[in-house]
């Protein structure tokens, strides 16, 4: 009579080999979704920064000395309308120029071609691959002077 523990060793081992995959699997899709939700985490914090600082760009009325003074950000061009960069760390916390991952970037724009309205883009870029999480744009009413 021959023995069948080469055979059952040999099952055992391919069981083994299956499950070993399968974890592979397993924890490659666990990876895979904890960076997808960074991602968003990211992405829903750009959002409300990006909102909050269009928010205040228009109510500012394009006056970028208003918005930092908002953001309690320093300012330091003369010139009221300058783009103002507002850098954050991996943490969301203020951060130097340097050091920062995350950017978010106030411009209003100077001549829209449309008298009366003021418009402007707010934007959050990442810092190590310098893709945009997210922006948009605003627009406010400015005063009109006649023409004459």
């Amino acid at each position: 009579m021959k023995s069948k523990a080469p055979l059952v060793l040999m099952e055992q081992m391919v069981m083994l080999l299956v499950f070993a995959l399968a974890a592979a699997l397993c924890l490659q899709a666990f990876v895979k979704s904890d960076e997808l939700s960074r991602r968003m985490e990211a992405r829903d914090r750009a959002v409300n920064l990006c909102q909050s600082a269009a928010e205040t760009l228009r109510d500012a009325k394009g006056e970028t000395w208003a918005v930092a003074a908002a953001l309690d950000h320093p300012y330091v061009y003369g010139y009221t309308r300058m783009p103002l960069n507002v850098y954050y760390d991996g943490s969301w916390e203020k951060a130097s120029e340097t050091e920062y991952a995350y950017c978010l970037r106030i411009e209003p724009l100077e001549d829209n071609g449309v008298d009366g309205l003021g418009k402007g883009h707010v934007s959050m870029t990442e810092a190590d691959n310098g893709e945009t999480l997210f922006e948009l744009d605003v627009a406010w009413q400015e005063e009109v002077t006649p023409h004459g």
